[in-house]
């Protein structure tokens, strides 16, 4: 049986993490507020300019974009977003078993898969993995910045346009409630429209400036705009995680603890129940 030093020291210790998971309860706690009201703010405009495109859509353009066009997959990327850090339970590991599992079914149909990967923790998983990484973005922050995403977009849309893609999915979290986060794996390209209302006549917008011009800024925008609404709402279950995490981590070491001063009380009484009965057969023998 421990020794009563023994029990003292794993309780202090014990009682110095709670100090610690606490805080940082509190702190994901204050952040997931900022966070949730980045993600919120900019809901409204992804919204607004994804109507924009299911219209668009059903237009009978004179102009194809590629983006909409359906072709013979041979390969997919994803657009994988994760947090920079952990400490946040299943967050990053729920998602990723999300992504492995869907491309393993592609891989069943014959096409193939790269990564374009956003947060430190989702590079270090898919290079261990052995994926083919084709972009990182790492070290966003709190407030990611819509600029430090362009150039990852870029690449994965430049890819699509040369041919070397034919799908992109973007995966990531979304923020469902405080306690609960949802990971989503979402077709991003092909785009697919919206069903279109019974409407059987053909009808088009007049461009200015042409087509091609305006359709390439447009959908390029919303593009980058789904990944930067992904990033932010993956920002805000990454603190409603941690701040779960560090709840449960806080409320366990106080069980722990409690199981600690239980055994510290038994070898204590244990110690004083031999020093009594050494004492008493001592006395005996003299």
């Amino acid at each position: 049986m421990a020794n009563t030093k023994e029990v003292r020291k794993q309780i202090a210790s014990i009682k110095s993490t709670q100090k610690i998971t606490s805080a940082m309860e509190m702190v994901a706690a204050s952040k997931m507020k900022k966070t949730q009201d980045s993600m919120l703010e900019g809901r409204p405009y992804s919204l607004k300019i994804k109507d924009v495109i299911s219209h668009i859509a059903q237009a009978s353009s004179e102009y194809p974009h590629p983006f909409y066009e359906e072709r013979t997959a041979k390969k997919a990327c994803f657009i994988v977003v994760s947090s920079d850090k952990g400490l946040c339970g299943g967050l990053n590991i729920n998602l990723f078993k999300q992504v492995i599992a869907k491309s393993a079914e592609l891989n069943e149909q014959g096409i193939g898969s790269c990564f374009a990967l956003i947060g430190t923790k989702a590079a270090g998983f898919f290079k261990s993995v052995g994926g083919e990484v084709i972009a990182v973005a790492e070290k966003l922050g709190d407030k990611p910045n819509p600029d430090d995403l362009i150039g990852l977009t870029k690449v994965v849309l430049d890819m699509h346009k040369n041919g070397d893609i034919d799908q992109a999915y973007l995966c990531s979290n979304n923020f469902v409630n405080t306690m609960t986060q949802q990971p989503n794996v979402e077709q991003l390209i092909p785009l697919a429209p919206e069903e279109e209302e019974s409407s059987p006549s053909q009808w088009d917008y007049i461009y200015e400036p042409e087509a091609k011009d305006l359709l390439d800024g447009l959908l390029t925008r919303y593009i980058e705009s789904l990944v930067y609404q992904a990033v932010v709402e993956n920002s805000a279950c990454e603190q409603a995680a941690k701040m779960i995490a560090m709840k449960n981590a806080t409320d366990n070491a106080g069980d722990l603890i409690k199981e600690l001063e239980l055994l510290y009380n038994n070898v204590r009484q244990a110690a004083i129940t031999q020093e009594l009965s050494e004492i008493v057969g001592g006395a005996a023998a003299v």
